[in-house]
């Protein structure tokens, strides 16, 4: 079956985004209204997704031609598709946040970083914290010895502090120098 030149013009711009994304999301959107179509747009056009109703046989023959062909069983009925070129998980992220607020927007599956995965997976890959809140967490943990070396230090000078202004005026303790480290100068 010959295809017409300005098919295969369409399904070599898709092919080439299919490469190009670092995830691609598919989504059933029967059932959303223009309202609410408009504003799934612009959220997704905020965080730099790029969001387009496709022909599925066009999708379909794309894939095939850069190795995804497993995508063709979530290329049925109405499709939308959701091309994220920065990040593997905003795209997901913001459809999934969608499709909780509107039951009509349903994720079928989608490629992310490479692999052919399932709407429920799509799902679980939007749950998981942003790459900033990775960091947050990573450089969270990186700073709790630091954190604990500074106020177990804390404590021994205020210790310290405290066992000189409680001595009689008249006696004297030995406090050891050297195990102190000096802190009174440190901490004032």
């Amino acid at each position: 079956m010959a295809v017409r030149p300005e098919k295969e013009q369409v399904v070599k711009e898709i092919a080439e985004r299919l490469e190009r994304s670092t995830s691609v999301v598919l989504a059933d959107y029967r059932g959303l209204n223009v309202a609410e179509d408009t504003e799934l747009r612009s959220k997704l056009r905020e965080a730099g997704v790029e969001y387009e109703v496709l022909k599925n046989t066009m999708t379909s023959r794309a894939a095939a031609q850069v190795n995804f062909a497993d995508l063709d069983q979530y290329l049925a009925g109405p499709t939308a598709v959701a091309f994220g070129y920065d990040d593997a998980v905003t795209a997901a992220k913001v459809l999934y946040d969608f499709s909780r607020e509107h039951k009509a927007l349903e994720l079928k599956g989608g490629i992310i970083e490479g692999r052919v995965v399932s709407g429920e997976e799509v799902a679980s890959i939007a749950k998981l914290p942003s790459r900033e809140g990775l960091l947050s967490m990573l450089l969270s943990v990186l700073q709790a010895p630091m954190r604990n070396l500074a106020y177990s230090l804390q404590q021994v000078a205020d210790q310290r502090v405290t066992v000189q202004k409680h001595r009689p005026l008249n006696k004297r303790i030995y406090v050891p120098e050297r195990c102190l480290w000096n802190l009174g100068r440190l901490f004032g």
